[in-house]
């Protein structure tokens, strides 16, 4: 047996809270439903598309006092996307409430996310291999992949390998994208009569999964408080040191919800909101005056330290950035195959050869940028065909630009400090850690109640539990259904149902605790230190989620 920390063989003996609707188990629950519902945005189009699960009501569970006999069932789980801490809970809160529901039903994991369950790969949980994951981080008990549950191939594929282990069946974990596939998968199975339910379970770090009905993705909690003791260890030590900027990039490509709670918690001088500067059409320029300004008025009084706080996804919300990396992304295909292109022999050629097929003003904009950041526009493509925005070194780009700009108005008399600058990313450090008590719940409420939602005969529904600032037995467990989340985007030159990303709102209580102490944080040094995470300890301490759904709650209850 692998030998494991002290850590983790305390936390593999924590008990999960549950709501107190699931206490008694799925066998004991009234299911209620609500309104019918509909689509955020274009109606028609997703109706048609999801003829047969469309418009379905939402629904909560309660407790009752009169037990049914459930049949033994065979179900199947998927980890998709990118990891988040608390996946394993998810799959031991499914595994739970299927085995107490009945001791003969099978859980079966597909290894390697969706393309598990279109190759037929599998393993079968017990109760020795699921507890040695139980309140860990990670998706190693099955791993993850990123492949799409889109085609009539794929569709039939899954469906074969559902009737071989006799899967009725299918939860699968993920994001918007991935829950996505699940709507369509959901749609295609009831279609086709295969008699196969799909649930989705709302996973992503980022936080863009959410809506009324769900209030926080998992993993979010966990991530976000890794990284906000990263950052605090930092302030300390600027503050200590007193000599370096330190930019800190923080993941979250589409949506700046993880840079903004890692700076409430933290305080730091500088923040930038990718969703604010998109709105404000700031330019790359004027975001540089910006950060210089406060490194100067903050050098005037002889601090030349600080810290700057940077989402991943910013350089694709700067407007002239933006454009040019449309651009980009549109003729790189082409250039792969060009000859002239292929056979450059540096890489200034390649530049050269990029701002000859660029439209004008996007060519002067990639023409302005460091060699360093013109080169990582070029590198290896997603599988969407887009530059891979986590490799593009943002904070470095900011820190060359905002050293050349002192360095002129050093020149004119402007600014006498000193400027030393240092760069981190932190992504990986939060996918994976253990989760929080918080997430640790969460997780377990999320995959208990996804069961509940497959023995109330639901199908095209994502595990809804809320409610969660308040202890865990008042949280709220139910389903919404996925369509209710989707809109029509365009995905590779053609509309897509799509689950709609949550963005920062830029007139949401979260963004406006932000802007109202903004000025005070870049002057005067208000850092918070949050510490590791604690699971042990007064409730105070150990039971707190994030300030982003604290001020959301709060809010939310004040409309009531």
């Amino acid at each position: 047996m692998t030998k494991l920390s002290p850590l983790q063989i305390e936390r593999l003996q924590y008990q999960p809270k549950l709501p107190s609707s699931l206490q008694n188990g799925v066998n004991s629950l009234e299911m209620v439903e609500g309104a019918a519902t509909q689509s955020v945005r274009d109606q028609e189009a997703i109706q048609k598309l999801f003829a047969n699960t469309y418009g379905k009501p939402t629904v909560t569970f309660k407790s009752s006092s009169l037990s049914k006999e459930s049949e033994a069932r065979n179900v199947g789980v998927i980890l998709s996307g990118g990891q988040a801490p608390g996946g394993h809970n998810v799959i031991a809160g499914l595994y739970d409430a299927l085995k107490n529901s009945n001791s003969s039903s099978k859980l079966y994991g597909f290894l390697g996310g969706p393309s598990g369950i279109i190759d037929g790969k599998y393993v079968e949980f017990t109760d020795e291999f699921i507890n040695d994951y139980r309140n860990t981080g990670g998706f190693d008990i099955i791993g993850s992949g990123r492949t799409k549950l889109e085609t009539e191939e794929q569709f039939q594929k899954s469906l074969a390998v559902c009737k071989k282990l006799g899967i009725s069946a299918v939860v699968i974990i993920g994001g918007d994208d991935s829950n996505t596939n699940a709507a369509l998968l959901a749609e295609w199975f009831v279609k086709n009569n295969a008699g196969i339910q799909v649930i989705g379970c709302p996973k992503t770090i980022d936080g863009d999964l959410k809506n009324d009905q769900i209030e926080i993705s998992f993993g979010f909690d966990t991530a976000t408080k890794t990284y906000a003791e990263l950052i605090g260890n930092i302030e300390r030590d600027a503050n200590s040191a007193k000599k370096y900027w330190h930019f800190v990039k923080i993941m979250g490509r589409s949506a700046s919800h993880v840079a903004l709670e890692a700076a409430l918690q933290t305080q730091p001088n500088i923040t930038l909101i990718s969703e604010e500067i998109e709105a404000k059409k700031m330019s790359l320029s004027s975001i540089i005056d910006y950060m210089t300004d406060i490194i100067v008025k903050r050098s005037n009084v002889g601090k030349n330290f600080g810290i700057a706080v940077i989402p991943e996804g910013l350089i694709e919300f700067i407007p002239e950035m933006g454009s040019m990396i449309s651009n980009l992304n549109d003729i790189m295909a082409s250039l792969e195959s060009d000859p002239d292109f292929v056979n450059a022999t540096t890489i200034r050629e390649k530049f050269d050869i990029v701002e000859n097929r660029l439209d004008s003003a996007n060519a002067k904009v990639y023409s302005s940028l460091p060699a360093l950041i013109k080169g990582q526009l070029l590198a290896d493509r997603d599988p969407h065909g887009n530059v891979q925005v986590s490799k593009i070194e943002t904070e470095k780009l900011l820190i060359e630009m905002i050293s050349s700009k002192l360095e002129e108005l050093k020149q004119q008399g402007d600014y006498i400090g000193k400027f030393s600058a240092q760069s981190h990313f932190f992504g990986y450090e939060g996918r994976c850690a253990f989760p929080s008590n918080f997430d640790a719940d969460y997780c377990y409420s999320l995959g208990y109640n996804a069961y509940a939602l497959i023995s109330n005969g639901l199908t095209g529904y994502l595990s809804s539990v809320r409610n969660l600032t308040a202890p865990a037995d008042e949280w709220i467990a139910g389903g919404v259904p996925l369509t209710m989340m989707m809109n029509m985007e365009k995905r590779h030159g053609e509309m897509k149902p799509v689950i709609q990303k949550a963005l920062v709102k830029l007139d949401g209580p979260v963004f406006k605790k932000l802007e109202e102490n903004r000025e005070d944080w870049a002057l005067n040094d208000r850092y918070l230190f949050p510490g590791a995470i604690q699971y042990f300890g007064p409730s105070s301490v150990c039971d707190i989620t994030t300030v982003t759904l604290q001020l959301e709650r709060s809010k939310s209850l004040a409309s009531v």
